[in-house]
């Protein structure tokens, strides 16, 4: 059974860079799609970044095109986020996911993705 385990987060200032990273175990990920999602307390889990499997192609929230990238090494089977120019509002736990066989508009979808880890806390002062 694969299990994703996230690290990188902390408190940092607006304007502040981080590094987050997923690392999997338990299982190749090279085939599926993987992405990052934030959670804020009280409010649905919303979409971050993702890139699909087989095209590798990457997929942004709005509210990030262009602050963050998303990608993953293959050989360490670990994903990341770097993610630049942080604002307050990126404040949140962000967790990591990946489905086989999700790809297109389906990757902004938390249902579609049946692996997470438990999440690591980004907090961003202004």
């Amino acid at each position: 059974q694969v299990q994703l385990v996230e690290s990188g987060g902390g408190l940092v200032q607006a304007g502040a860079s981080l590094r987050l990273s997923c690392a999997a175990s338990g299982g190749n990920l090279s085939t599926s799609s993987m992405a990052w999602f934030r959670q804020v307390p009280g409010k649905e889990r919303d979409f971050v970044a993702a890139v699909e499997y087989m095209t590798e192609r990457r997929y942004y929230a709005d509210s990030v095109k262009g602050r963050f990238a998303i990608s993953r090494d293959k050989a360490k089977n670990t994903l990341y986020l770097q993610m630049d120019s942080l604002k307050p509002e990126d404040t949140g736990v962000y967790i990591c996911a990946t489905e086989p066989s999700v790809w297109g508009s389906a990757l902004y979808k938390p249902y579609y993705y049946n692996t997470w880890g438990q999440g690591t806390q980004v907090t961003v002062s202004s």
